[in-house]
This record gives C-alpha cells, structure tokens and sequence, in this order.
C-alpha cells in the first residue's frame, strides 16, 4: 500500500474554507440557467477540462435540460504540482469540431495560459459558437491571456491557493465538498 504523504491530510486541516457545498450549488445553477438561456438548441458538445473540470461538468450538465454531448479534453500545467509549467496535452477533443457550439468547462481561471491554448485549439478547429465555464475566476493581475474572459463565472476568490471541488492540492482533495485556501499560500 502506498501511504498519503503526510502533509496532505494538514493542509486540509489547516485550510481556510472559502465557498460551502451549497454556497457552490447556488452558482452551478446560476451558471446552468445562463448556459441554458445562451445555448439551449443549438446541439452543443461540452467539453470537460480534465481532470479538474470533471466535477463541475458532472454536476452542471445535470442541469441543463436539452439535448447535448459531453466529452473531454485533457490539457494541464500542472501534472500535480503547485507550479504550473509548459503546456502538457494529453487528450485532444476527439469529435469533429467544425461549425459546432463548443463548450469549455474548467475549474478554475487562474492565469489562463491553460485555457488560452484550449480556446486557441478550438479556434484553430474552426468551432462555432465557443462559450467558456469556470467555477471560480481568481482575482489577480496576472492573466496570460487577458483578451479570454469566461463566458460563465460562478465564483470569484481572492490570490490563494486553492482546491476543493475538481481543484487539486498536490493531486488530492479534489474530492473535497468546497473550495478551500491553503494557509499561507
């Protein structure tokens, strides 16, 4: 058995909790509701951002009521560390993309170097309509890419580091219930 290493279970202990589970709710359906007002008819393909895009794509697509595909995408920085680096694509949308409504469903917007090549990718594919959905969008003056904005915010955070909800500390605690600071970061 491979033990968790030890600081992992202090983080979570010592982290500051910053959105509850139903604070996170209430903005996953705000965002639906949008979404389904912009996009609904239009035959959309969502997209999740993996892997931290995976819970809110399971919880949002839920609620949206009308017919559309979901998939995924898989492009990181981070390969479970608390430093982004070069761009890592692991998993290119695998549906013909062209003429379509696309989309994206992330975590978080932090810097937006991510983001900013998957929509440069989707661009590149000749989509459609391209909407872009984040859970949290976290306030600071360093976004790589300040001409891409999320179409759908559902939350905005102070400059912490944070996991919880798809977002990870190390490669854990994306399982957590809420979005949570580490103390100190």
């Amino acid at each position: 058995m491979t033990p968790v290493p030890g600081d992992i279970q202090q983080v979570m202990d010592e982290a500051d909790c910053l959105f509850s589970e139903s604070q996170i709710e209430v903005a996953i359906d705000r965002m639906a509701k949008e979404i389904s007002n912009d996009i609904s008819g239009k035959n959309p393909i969502v997209f999740s951002v993996m892997n931290g895009g995976l819970v809110l794509t399971g919880k949002l697509v839920t609620k949206l009521g009308f017919p559309l595909e979901v998939s995924y995408l898989h492009a990181t920085r981070y390969r479970n560390e608390t430093r982004g680096s070069e761009l890592d694509w692991k998993a290119f949308p695998a549906q013909q993309l062209k003429d379509r409504t696309i989309l994206i469903v992330d975590d978080i917007y932090d810097e937006g170097a991510t983001l900013g090549a998957i929509v440069d990718h989707c661009r590149t594919e000749q989509v459609g309509d391209l909407h872009v959905a984040v859970l949290l969008n976290k306030l600071h003056d360093r976004k790589a890419r300040p001409d891409i904005l999320p179409d759908y915010i559902g939350l905005e955070c102070e400059d912490r580091f944070v996991f919880g909800f798809g977002m990870d500390y190390k490669g854990y605690w994306r399982n957590a219930p809420g979005i949570y600071a580490v103390k100190g970061m």
